[in-house]
């Protein structure tokens, strides 16, 4: 039988600092957890980890204890204006300090020559930290689907980068219309981990809906309309599963971080069949 691990994403409990993170992580019986040092929106909490010495400090002490392993850092958006060096510099040095292997990675840019002249340079950075950068593809960003974000990493890697990467989310999967038979042909060390959740419905006309969907109103396992099974057997078999799951309704109803991480784990489980 397979057995993926499994790692708490930051946006399924994106109210807590990112210690509490570790430590709910740890309580829920995650292997990994995943940190966002920058916040991806301006309306959400933000936990200075790049220039709170003291966060920082509190923060690896809870990995230590906790035995918690941090798996992606987020989320590093490519865009037009982006200077490599200058603007992430920062970011690789805290992931490696945290112990991160991954990162995630938007292309808001829709000039890909100019995209993959910028993925190949992140991925030079963050090679000497043991840090593999993974493409991102979103309806809504200028790599809108599963084939987009195959060429660009296909291309960097052919530059010599072989840490380029491609995240796979089920819910952007879902959304993006991306077919499981070109999942298929994606090689299988071009994916570190894998996002899972499920979604509401059938997808919504409006990308503003897609969008808020996203961030605010994702399903546990098993609980939406995602053909889950299908990705699941297109994917590596022991390939870390990151349950990014944010649940609004739930958390305005007063249901605990903890225990919400907690009801991700329980359904992919039960999905998985462990």
């Amino acid at each position: 039988m397979s057995r993926h691990p499994y790692s708490l994403a930051a946006l399924t409990v994106l109210e807590l600092s990112p210690p509490e993170m570790v430590e709910t992580a740890a309580r829920a019986g995650y292997d990994f957890v995943g940190l966002r040092p920058t916040p991806a929106t301006a309306e959400e909490p933000s936990f200075p980890l790049l220039t709170d010495a003291a966060l920082l400090r509190e923060t690896r002490r809870r990995i230590q204890d906790t035995g918690i392993k941090v798996a992606d850092i987020e989320i590093l958006r490519l865009k037009p204006e982006t200077r490599i060096r200058d603007d992430f510099s920062r970011f690789v040095e805290v992931g490696a300090e945290l112990g991160a292997s991954d990162i995630l990675v938007a292309g808001n840019d829709d000039d890909h020559s100019r995209l993959i002249d910028n993925f190949a340079a992140l991925c030079e950075l963050a090679a000497p930290h043991g840090l593999h950068p993974h493409l991102e593809f979103m309806p809504w960003t200028g790599v809108k689907d599963l084939n987009q974000a195959r060429r660009i990493v296909g291309a960097v890697r052919e530059t010599g980068h072989t840490n380029a990467c491609l995240l796979v989310d089920a819910f952007h999967f879902d959304r993006s219309r991306s077919r499981l038979e070109d999942l298929a042909k994606v090689p299988a060390d071009w994916m570190r981990y894998v996002q899972l959740c499920d979604v509401p419905g059938p997808i919504p006309d409006s990308m503003d809906e897609i969008l808020r969907e996203a961030r605010c109103e994702r399903r546990f396992p098993g609980d939406g309309q995602a053909d889950l099974k299908g990705l699941l057997t297109a994917i590596p078999p022991t390939v870390p599963l990151s349950l990014e799951i944010p649940t609004d309704a739930l958390r305005q109803r007063g249901v605990s971080a903890l225990e919400r991480a907690r009801m991700a784990l329980e359904k992919a489980r039960a999905l998985v069949g462990e």
